[in-house]
């Protein structure tokens, strides 16, 4: 008898186990996972490389379609997510960082909130900065010989990932001319290479396949990384740059002293956004603990699936995706700026780039 009712507990305690019991369903279901950029970019790749992924571990193996919604910069398919998504699972949304700049900014097209969605991906990234030779600096220690010259690096515009460069270089006291109107990291590293710009950044899949070498052959100095976040959510050194400083180690070398201030804060609030938790993928607002608990669990096995193992690097380069408390964290640090830094980003691009925040 006792056998019997101590059965009976392990079987109810296994039904009432949160594990099973908050279990979604996708079986016969299509998913569509929103990408608000043109086919073909970083986000859509990353996107269609999880999808199939994410149907293989999703319980019912449904079908994750992806679906393209670009316009403003990202903002008309993050705002076009907000008003159609369901609670239910069935739409995801994969943002990027030039879905957060304009939040972060207060841009008056910004019409999601992302305090409503709830995060069960996030991909990280790195990068790395370097200048021409023709300086004579040798490291970021060499910086009196660098802020002295007009240094010149190319942009799509102040307000694209680019604004995380634009901001780090302010802060280092360097003079640099952002060269408007380049697309594309790939197009302005074939500029560096050429002449026509004297400082560059990529992010560290570029910068491991192709500036590396000019690095090692003498035709670029490398001065510092965008380094990455620790557990405490603190600079430290990426671990892909093991003998560069990270952004913050920069600024100490330069200043003598520890960063800190409004613009120093404002600055680290894109820099989180735009590597960090430069990439996530979220579902919408009211989405019940269950189905964000099952769209975890299935990161969590797709992290250890072989064919995602054996074609990550490709895809995601250098850095590990998270899931749970990992990405809550970076969800939280890359789309959150204070008041007081927000207005200083704004009145700087304002005042200096004549950026204009229509209200």
């Amino acid at each position: 008898m006792k056998k019997l009712i101590s059965s009976c507990l392990v079987t109810a305690a296994l039904v009432l186990s949160p594990a099973i019991a908050l279990a979604a369903d996708f079986t016969g279901k299509t998913i569509t996972l929103m990408v608000p950029f043109p086919p073909g970019g970083g986000v859509d790749l990353w996107a269609r490389f999880n999808a199939p992924l994410l149907s293989k571990h999703l319980p019912g193996k449904p079908t994750v379609i992806v679906k393209n919604s670009p316009g403003g910069g990202s903002t008309s398919g993050a705002n076009l997510f907000t008003q159609i998504a369901k609670p239910d699972g069935l739409t995801l949304l994969a943002s990027s960082a030039s879905t957060q700049f304009p939040y972060l900014l207060g841009d008056p097209r910004v019409k999601y909130e992302y305090k409503d969605w709830r995060v069960f991906l996030a991909a990280p990234t790195g990068g790395a900065a370097y200048v021409s030779p023709k300086f004579g600096a040798k490291s970021i220690r060499d910086i009196d010989k660098l802020k002295n010259v007009e240094l010149f690096y190319a942009s799509p515009g102040p307000t694209a990932l680019e604004l995380v460069s634009l901001l780090g270089f302010r802060q280092l006291g360097l003079n640099v001319n952002h060269i408007f109107g380049i697309v594309g990291r790939a197009e302005a590293l074939l500029g560096f290479e050429r002449g026509e710009f004297t400082i560059d950044t990529q992010t560290t899949t570029a910068y491991l396949r192709r500036s590396a070498e000019l690095v090692r052959n003498g035709e670029a100095t490398a001065l510092f990384s965008w380094g990455v976040l620790d557990k405490d959510g603190k600079l430290a050194r990426d671990p892909n740059f093991p003998d560069l400083p990270h952004i913050g180690e920069a600024y100490e070398i330069v200043h003598g002293k520890k960063p800190s201030g409004v613009e120093w804060d404002a600055f680290m609030s894109f820099l989180v956004s735009g590597f960090p938790a430069q990439k996530l993928m979220v579902l919408p607002k009211g989405t019940p603990d269950d189905i964000l608990e099952t769209y975890r669990a299935a990161v969590r096995e797709m992290l250890k699936d072989p064919d995602y193992l054996e074609k990550r690097d490709e895809v995601i380069g250098e850095y590990e995706q998270v899931t749970d408390a990992q990405a809550e964290k970076l969800y939280k640090d890359g789309t959150s700026i204070s008041p007081e830094s927000r207005a200083w980003v704004r009145g700087f691009l304002e005042k200096t780039y004549n950026v204009k925040f229509d209200q």
